[in-house]
């Protein structure tokens, strides 16, 4: 068969590797009680409200679901105080990411983001043929200043995760700031808050705060990790009115569902439950965190709802060890942290368990 060709930058790219689901590591290694702190799920579960909400919505799926959103980008302009009109809705962060590749770049472009980031800037600028200004990080934590002299006239997108994911560090507000300032106005400035509900720094800023700093700015959030809808795949950001204008001719007639509609309007709402899920976050963050400093793992606490780890063994060691061990958690090979792990944060129960596994593993290297 003659096969039909791809661009060479397709054949180049590295498939995006998601954290190992409970069914296959079951099937592989014959473990009935898995916990997976994998994927920076909430281990409480959906918002109440919003398996509430789904299963009222339920009953209206053979009607397509509203194609502009209406509702809930209502909802989210209430709750941050925005025009509605400045608010895109996508199926998950990752689609927004590739629908603002999409819209504002081509191959005889470049996107800037940092060494260490978010994987998804790297796989969606790679499928697209653009160029890819990888810049190199300050430790584990963003270089602002290398990223603000990275960017030329060729430069359409500038993508900074606020926390990080997968090093769990932030970008003060003055970093966050002066970048706002000196990247030139025609670049598209893109922060990415998957996070910002977990945070408690200090000097932490909150983007929506930042939207009167700079014209050309978008902030990216997203429903997956602090209310629970990984599952529904919901992400919205607060952009210009251009921007919205413009991702709007490309995006998916329906691309969020039904369901995952209602779901994120109703959690969006549940005050209460952003409110345990915050709680718990921070008393195991500190308590996993002590945990691990006692058994002589470095641990990077970070504001996420994960924890970077450096083990005393090889960390792909110490990752199937755990596995026989029924604990998932990351490798960060892909991103070029060979040496670490990432370990979601789970109940108290879950987190147990991945101490306990641990020092077993430990203690048989």
């Amino acid at each position: 068969m003659s096969e039909t060709p791809s661009p060479s930058w397709v054949l180049n790219l590295k498939p995006y590797v998601p954290g190992k689901p409970i069914e296959e590591l079951q099937r592989e290694y014959g473990v009935t009680h898995v916990v997976k702190l994998a994927s920076n799920e909430n281990p409480l579960g959906p918002s109440p409200a919003a398996v509430t909400a789904m299963r009222d919505a339920a009953a209206g799926v053979h009607l397509y679901p509203d194609p502009g959103v209406y509702s809930l980008r209502h909802t989210v302009g209430e709750r941050f105080g925005v025009d509605p009109d400045h608010v895109l809705v996508s199926n998950g962060s990752n689609e927004m990411i590739t629908l603002l590749v999409r819209a504002f770049t081509t191959p005889a472009e470049n996107v800037v983001f940092s060494q260490y980031g978010f994987i998804a800037y790297k796989v969606v600028t790679g499928a697209a043929g653009v160029q890819q200004r990888e810049v190199p990080a300050d430790g584990l934590s963003p270089n602002i200043d290398a990223m603000i002299a990275a960017c030329d006239a060729n430069t359409r997108l500038l993508f900074l995760a606020n926390p990080n994911n997968p090093t769990g560090t932030w970008t003060p507000r003055a970093d966050v700031e002066r970048l706002l300032r000196e990247v030139p106005e025609h670049v598209l400035v893109v922060l990415d808050e998957a996070y910002t509900e977990y945070v408690d720094a200090a000097d932490y800023p909150d983007g929506m705060s930042l939207l009167a700093q700079r014209a050309n700015l978008v902030v990216m959030r997203t429903f997956s990790k602090a209310y629970g809808l990984a599952g529904c795949r919901v992400g919205y950001a607060v952009a210009p009115a251009y921007v919205c204008d413009r991702v709007n001719r490309i995006r998916e007639p329906f691309n969020v569902n039904h369901i995952a509609q209602a779901a994120a309007i109703a959690a969006l709402g549940d005050a209460a439950f952003i409110e345990r899920t915050v709680a718990l976050n921070r008393a195991e963050r500190e308590r996993i965190g002590d945990a691990l400093d006692a058994l002589g793992v470095t641990c990077h606490r970070g504001q996420t709802n994960f924890v970077l780890i450096e083990p005393t063994m090889p960390a792909m060691a110490l990752y199937e060890a755990l596995l026989k061990r029924g604990v998932i958690v990351r490798p960060l090979a892909p991103y070029g942290l060979g040496q670490y792990l990432r370990v979601t944060l789970g109940t108290e129960q879950e987190n147990d368990v991945f101490l306990s596994a641990l020092r077993s593993a430990l203690e048989e290297a």
